[in-house]
């Protein structure tokens, strides 16, 4: 089984997380992707806890089914060998800061010389335009700047820092994923490639797609717990007799009903259905009650029998057990290399066809390179030779 990329072949030269979940989600749908790692500066992912036989579960999951090419792009004969791999390697994706492909001799221009169907995504902080194109940034900076950390969390508290990276990751990685594959859609039509810039703080900001379309069209300015999905409603979350939590969504009159039925408080379910702040707040205490009168196992067995659009709050460990989790087999087991599997993250996205079986997880830095550069023309000689010149690791 091959899956519905494996016609594409990426050369990544991307590290840490938004650049490698993109190049991951192509390599689970069957792509060939090669990573081009630096043979003097090393991917902190890779040492990033916790580890599991000496290395880490995050580079094993993030990398997992590429292969690895290590070269060091400041000599000139690694640069040479990057230009003969984009005859067949089409598709590059790279997170550095604007201009130091060009400057290594490698940006976009120099390659579409080679190869005019060359597709070239950049993923970085700000963009390549604009005052900011050269900033440093994390993902923090990025959701702060788009305004999204602006109305989540608290009035009292302020903002939070989020459990995943989402400007990384729903920025970074699935639109770079996404603008990618629109352009092999338009390189099928017109025969040309084209160069893709994703910029994490533009995509974050697209993101604010409830509150920012309501500032923009009728001036509302979003605020901690000043809508009815961040806190300024009943829809939150709540805490049981044990200090076990509920995610309550009933937003619908007919799971407002049932909400407010399950906990013994009908009379409550028409002040859930009101707009009204005042009406919101007072039933927003009073759920606060009742949650807090039950234990966690009461009210998950409570939950679990109707649709009222709540659920318990639970751990990873205890997500990865939940039922409907372990029917839609999110994880699987990725081979080591030795004989032996590791507990991964499965690929999400379902396919009729299905997907191909993970083949590996995570590589060492170089691992392939002498695979990769003797499918590419090198002969053992010139291979040797570039070993020998520390332009290949």
């Amino acid at each position: 089984m091959q899956g519905p990329l494996s016609s594409l072949k990426v050369l990544d030269f991307s590290t840490l997380l938004p650049g490698p979940f993109a190049s991951l989600l192509l390599a689970d749908m069957g792509a060939e992707v090669l990573r081009i790692e630096s043979t003097t500066r090393l991917d902190l992912l890779r040492v990033l806890p916790p580890h599991d036989r000496g290395v880490s579960a995050s580079h094993a999951y993030l990398n997992r089914n590429k292969r690895s090419l290590a070269l060091d792009l400041k000599q000139p004969q690694a640069i040479e060998v990057v230009k003969r791999l984009v005859a067949e390697y089409d598709i590059v994706l790279e997170q550095f800061r604007p201009g130091v492909m060009d400057r290594l001799g490698i940006g976009y221009e120099a390659l579409k010389a080679i190869n005019p169907r060359l597709i070239y995504v950049a993923i970085t902080g700000y963009g390549q335009t604009g005052p900011y194109r050269e900033r440093a940034g994390h993902d923090i900076n990025y959701l702060a700047l788009a305004g999204l950390a602006s109305h989540t969390g608290r009035k009292d508290s302020g903002p939070l820092p989020l459990g995943v990276q989402v400007a990384d990751v729903a920025g970074g990685s699935l639109h770079g994923v996404i603008g990618l594959l629109a352009a092999v859609v338009a390189r099928n039509q017109t025969g040309l490639g084209q160069y893709v810039d994703v910029s994490m703080t533009d995509c974050a900001f697209s993101l604010n797609a409830l509150s920012g379309a309501g500032w923009l069209a009728a001036g509302v300015e979003p605020q901690p717990e000043g809508q009815m999905l961040n806190g300024g409603s009943f829809y939150d979350y709540y805490r049981s007799r044990d200090g076990r939590w509920f995610s309550v969504g009933s937003l619908e009159p007919a799971f407002m009903q049932a909400l407010c039925e399950a906990l013994d408080r009908p009379e409550l379910a028409k002040q859930g259905l009101s707009l009204a702040s005042v009406d919101q707040m007072a039933l927003k205490q009073e759920l606060i009650i009742e949650f807090e009168r039950r234990s966690f196992e009461e009210l998950e067995a409570c939950f679990a029998k109707i649709d009222a659009c709540v659920e318990p709050l639970l751990n990873f460990s205890e997500a990865v057990e939940h039922p409907q989790l372990r029917a839609r087999a999110v994880v699987t087991q990725v081979p080591r290399g030795d004989g032996s599997a590791q507990p991964q993250m499965a690929c999400p996205l379902k396919f009729s066809d299905g997907l191909p079986p993970p083949r590996h997880i995570g590589v060492a830095a170089g691992a392939h390179s002498e695979q990769v550069l003797r499918e590419a023309g090198f002969s053992a000689d010139q291979i040797a030779a570039l070993r020998e010149s520390g332009a290949v690791g």
